[in-house]
């Protein structure tokens, strides 16, 4: 691995005026490991998911979307399933989201990351788009059958309010150059449910928490979390970093990689109870539209083909990024694509060529490298990071691609633990 670059630091992303509480990373909950689940859970599993029409009745279409093949396998050549997570008040206990007792009926996809699955090896990419980045937003599709207009420069949170999940996906597309084949959205009690059903997941704090905003305290230490505690969690910015949606971004990520490492080491997968849990407990979100699916994603055959194609992933080539920003001139609280930096991200996944990462575990301050994770497929981390001893550790492949200090994550071989708000 070639020396590592000195880690620039990054500019904060301001602090919003009027946030929004989001739903987070159990967007990977409700639809990576579903697909996870269908895959293994086998029959049964199939017959629950066929046996509710809503689910694709309640699918919505993607332009990219392509035809199912005509049998079971692991699914051929790359993957993207773009994940959502949005702020709406539909369903929600006003006890548990106080500011759903004044909605405004807009619904914002706060949380927005794109999985990249590569062929030939198979290697997994998460990237997460800040809500605040300033970002085209092209004609969408209406559901009167006709399209709204393009606008040039929006939040990016503020495309599934203008299109839905679809109009998002059209959104990332014309942003990374990327066809997105998959999408799925979930809102904040399919967040809840969805812990529950796994069985919680283990989180480290490197202090105390206290977050008025949250209500979520925490003791330095590590906690399995739950339910409503999980969400808080995801949900959190002022507690922790340097009270950034850029620093709770990291936060989720360091969620991601222990929730991948929990599934792979058998927590979940291979606990029938759990999965059969998990089937059941998606199968009511999907009822309660808590959580939104594409046709082609809603489908169990495709949901098969893609689990195949990811159960077995080495830790070291599961890598978490941000999209690398900067802060608009113009206005300290919103963000904008630096596109040189992630045009070199995107052309490596296109390739599908290993990753290093060169820049910072988090753009806001918001997690803290502190180990090397033990698990059925230990190796380096993409990063180069404190965790690995140099003399276990091999060097990067040939063809690894260094990508710029801008853009910053980890990868589910590093343990990371969240710094508290100083």
């Amino acid at each position: 691995m070639s020396p590592k670059t000195p880690r620039a630091p990054l500019a904060r992303h301001g602090r919003l005026r009027s946030p929004h509480p989001v739903a987070q990373i159990a967007v990977v909950v409700a639809a990576t490991l579903v697909v996870a689940l269908v895959g293994l859970a086998g029959t049964a599993a199939f017959a629950a998911w066929n046996a509710v029409s809503s689910v694709q009745d309640n699918a919505i279409a993607l332009e990219s979307s392509k035809p199912l093949p005509p049998s079971i396998g692991e699914i051929e050549g790359g993957v993207n399933l773009l994940l959502v997570g949005t702020d709406s008040c539909q369903g929600q206990d006003v006890k548990l989201f106080p500011r759903c007792k004044h909605d405004d009926g807009g619904e914002r996809n706060d949380v927005t990351m794109l999985v990249h699955i590569g062929d030939d090896p198979r290697r997994v990419t998460v990237v997460s788009f800040p809500r605040d980045m300033i970002v085209p937003i092209p004609s969408c599709p209406s559901p009167d059958g006709g399209r709204y207009s393009a606008m040039s420069a929006q939040m990016l949170n503020v495309s599934y309010m203008y299109g839905g999940l679809a109009c998002t996906a059209l959104t990332i597309q014309e942003l990374t150059g990327v066809d997105i084949q998959f999408a799925a959205a979930i809102r904040w009690t399919g967040v809840i449910h969805m812990s529950d059903a796994i069985g919680g997941v283990d989180v480290c704090v490197a202090g105390d928490i206290n977050d008025k905003h949250t209500g979520l305290h925490l003791k330095a230490g590590e906690h399995t979390l739950v339910g409503a505690q999980a969400l808080q969690f995801l949900r959190i910015r002022h507690g922790i970093g340097d009270g950034s949606d850029l620093g709770r971004i990291s936060n989720q990520q360091q969620f991601m990689s222990s929730l991948v490492r929990k599934l792979q080491s058998g927590g979940v997968l291979s606990d029938p109870q759990k999965l059969f849990a998990l089937a059941t407990t998606a199968l009511q979100q999907v009822n309660e539209k808590q959580l939104v699916l594409d046709s082609n994603l809603a489908n169990p055959t495709r949901m098969v083909q893609i689990a195949m194609a990811v159960k077995s992933v080495p830790y070291k080539d599961i890598v978490f990024v941000q999209y690398p920003t900067q802060y608009d001139p113009a206005d300290n609280d919103r963000v904008l694509p630096v596109r040189s930096q992630a045009e070199v991200l995107f052309t490596a996944l296109k390739e599908n060529k290993p990753l290093t990462i060169t820049g910072s575990a988090s753009a806001g301050n918001g997690v803290e490298v502190t180990g090397e994770a033990s698990g059925p497929t230990p190796g380096p981390t993409a990063s180069g990071t404190p965790g690995a001893s140099p003399s276990s550790s091999p060097s990067a492949p040939s063809d690894a691609v260094e990508l710029p200090s801008g853009i910053t994550g980890t990868t589910a071989a590093e343990v990371t633990c969240t710094r508290p708000q100083q």
